[in-house]
């Protein structure tokens, strides 16, 4: 299923965001891709709390208390205080890596710092995903170069 998946990339001219996500259409969305997207969100929170307990200190040194790096999930912008990835198949259910630290002034800064794992697009008349690609990318990889993006940036 996965193989034809990936021969659906959405635009050539942003290759390199491509090359990390399958474009899913509607009709392959379904209870296997579901247990794919639970897995993916298992490894994310593995990876999540690893770098977390890895990167505090650097964080702390440079004044920023309290990282905190979480997969993060939401249905239409709307973070639900029960809401788990069971609910993946749901539209407009996204899920993301965060990354956040004391000194943000308000909830949009919070959301800047993210790798996007899944994301059902309802659509009016047809929707479609948005999945990682674990096949082809490392995810651990991803976040930890998102983090020391915002060290330098610190």
């Amino acid at each position: 299923m996965f193989d034809k998946l990936k021969k659906l990339f959405m635009d050539k001219q942003d290759q390199e965001t491509n090359d990390k996500y399958i474009l899913v259409p509607e009709s392959e969305i379904n209870e296997t891709l579901k247990r794919e997207i639970v897995k993916l969100e298992e490894v994310g929170e593995a990876y999540s709390k690893s770098l977390q307990h890895k990167y505090r200190n650097k964080f702390e040194h440079d004044g920023k208390q309290n990282l905190k790096i979480w997969v993060c999930r939401d249905i239409d912008c709307d973070q639900l205080p029960n809401l788990s990835s069971e609910q993946c198949l749901e539209k407009e259910y996204r899920s993301q890596v965060a990354i956040n630290f004391d000194g943000f002034t308000d909830e949009e800064d919070a959301s800047v710092y993210y790798i996007q794992l899944w994301y059902y697009f309802g659509g009016y008349f047809k929707g479609s995903g948005t999945l990682y690609d674990l096949s082809k990318n490392y995810l651990e990889a991803d976040i930890e170069e998102k983090i020391e993006e915002i060290l330098k940036q610190l």
